[in-house]
């Protein structure tokens, strides 16, 4: 059970350099290998190629006396392994036991066949009684410079016939037998006489069995053996030199990225400077990129970093006003025996006022600290239902003014009691500028709802600023708030993906208008798994109150 942790943790420990020096080290190893693989092959056929062409050589001869081919080259025959085949030189087989009777010369030049052979015999020839008059005596090479070879000729029965003085037999397996047996065919192999390695070509000779002609692959073998030390040696040079590259390269390729650690490790070490330090960007590849990417993400964590520092101190500023009434009050309360009852009523009232009011400030500023974090599970709701609902809810605290409101039935997707909050902000804003009396236009359509009251408006210089959190105009500041409600309004709209913006009416008054991303389709399901709307909003498609 705890070998598992370890084994992560260990694997973890090898660092990317480590990982890409090895990757690449290993990837030119294979190389150089494969290389030093292709050419040691190559040489080795080329070799086998040349000592075959040597083994046809020292046949030939025999083979034109037994006439199993003319003057035309035979060719290796089988492959290395030892594969035979007939392909090559263009064959004529023997007679079976049948003897040809002529004389003359043969195809090649050479002793025509004699009576009751296969082929003329060699004068003087001293294996005559048992090669058949093959010459077997005049074909172990010779001459200067010719290859040293070993002839052999293996009868029908499997007795084998040697040239005159010579005792080294080339061995003799079943296959050997089985093609003297017939005759015909052809093939090249390999073979050990004692120590000695060999080339074989083994032969048909008609009814004479087969020829085995073999050449020593000492030499070969030799060359072979040097020149694999040799590529063994360049490939460990190879594979010490790719291990160098390999770390070079890793070394080249990760400097950006050790120059990125050291940086977030400064701002890390120092987020007080987190508004100062940012990546060094150069170029235009995937490090770049990566630069960039991260100084946008320092950028955000630098804004939210700031956002928190001034609602921190704008939080702190706005409770400084009802802290320091509520202290003078209570002071008062104190000596309150030297008050009269109607004082110390109104001192109590006062206190009271002052609560609500730090009350109500510490809620928008918690609300706003959310940002744009749901606090429930997000779901369809019903946006005519929340604003029905908000509606009547004026008409019950401000009795005084008229609120009229056209609504379609719409469903949007979010969070029911942030939406509700940001309606009723955009009410009670309404409801605090507009005259005794006034009215108070709402209109739902296509998802975008409009609220509109007949108050004084904004001034020019407030627009942009109308929905900065504390920020209160100065007809404002002598009204009760915190001047956090419209921030609170934004901060929910933007969440839901919509928008809100404010402006002057033509003929006088403010006109608000906000929405809470794309409108869904209203289906009956929907309808009935929604918020629950009053019975005036579900009437009709559209409702009017007053």
């Amino acid at each position: 059970m705890t070998d598992a942790p370890a084994d992560g943790r260990r694997r973890r420990s090898v660092s990317l350099r480590a990982r890409l020096a090895i990757a690449a080290g290993v990837a030119v190893a294979l190389a150089v290998i494969a290389v030093a693989l292709s050419a040691y092959a190559g040489t080795r056929s080329e070799l086998q190629g040349q000592v075959d062409k040597s083994l046809t050589s020292l046949a030939q001869p025999i083979l034109m006396r037994a006439g199993v081919v003319h003057a035309a080259q035979p060719s290796g025959g089988g492959s290395p392994g030892g594969s035979g085949g007939q392909a090559g030189p263009s064959a004529q087989s023997a007679h079976g036991g049948s003897g040809q009777t002529g004389s003359g010369q043969g195809a090649a030049g050479g002793p025509g066949p004699g009576p009751g052979t296969a082929g003329g015999s060699i004068p003087g020839s001293t294996s005559a009684d048992c090669d058949g008059g093959l010459g077997l005596d005049y074909s172990r090479g010779g001459g200067f410079g010719s290859a040293p070879g070993y002839v052999q000729l293996v009868r029908r029965d499997g007795s084998i016939c040697l040239a005159s003085g010579e005792s080294t037999e080339i061995p003799v397996d079943s296959r050997v037998k089985a093609l003297a047996a017939s005759g015909s065919g052809h093939y090249l192999t390999d073979t050990h006489a004692g120590s000695t390695h060999l080339r074989v070509l083994v032969y048909g000779v008609g009814s004479l069995g087969a020829l085995q002609v073999a050449l020593p692959l000492t030499e070969v073998d030799d060359a072979l053996s040097s020149q694999l030390l040799l590529l063994i040696a360049i490939a460990a040079g190879g594979i010490a030199l790719a291990a160098l590259l390999g770390i070079l390269v890793a070394r080249t390729a990760l400097a950006p990225i050790g120059r990125f650690t050291r940086q977030t490790e400064t701002i890390a070490a120092n987020p007080e400077r987190i508004e100062q330090e940012r990546l060094d960007v150069l170029g235009g590849d995937e490090l770049a990129r990566l630069a960039q990417t991260f100084n946008r993400t320092l950028d955000a964590l630098d804004r939210s970093v700031q956002a928190q520092r001034n609602l921190v101190a704008d939080a702190s500023h706005e409770l400084r006003t009802p802290i320091a009434t509520i202290r003078a009050n209570l002071q008062l309360m104190r000596d309150e025996a030297l008050l009269s009852a109607e004082d110390r009523a109104a001192l109590r009232a006062d206190v009271i006022e002052e609560l609500d009011e730090l009350t109500a400030l510490v809620g928008d500023v918690v609300e706003l600290a959310r940002g744009s974090k749901p606090s429930g599970e997000p779901g369809d709701v019903r946006l005519d239902a929340i604003v029905s609902a908000a509606v009547e809810r004026t008409r019950r605290r401000a009795p005084a003014l008229t609120v009229q409101a056209r609504l379609e039935p719409t469903l949007v997707h979010g969070e029911g009691d942030r939406i509700a909050r940001a309606v009723a902000n955009l009410l009670d804003n309404a409801a605090k500028w507009s005259p005794p009396g006034g009215v108070i236009e709402l209109e739902l359509r296509d998802g975008e709802l409009t609220v509109r009251d007949h108050g004084p408006g904004f001034h020019e210089e407030d627009l942009p600023f109308v929905f900065d959190r504390f920020h209160r105009a100065r007809d404002a500041r002598a009204k009760a708030g915190s001047g956090l409600g419209l921030a609170i309004v934004r901060q929910a709209a933007e969440a839901h993906g919509g928008f809100v913006v404010a402006a002057n009416a033509p003929d006088g008054g403010a006109l608000m208008r906000i929405g809470f991303g794309p409108r869904l389709s209203l289906e009956e399901t929907a309808a009935g798994e929604a918020d629950s709307a009053p019975p005036a909003a579900k009437a009709s498609s559209f409702s009017d109150g007053a």
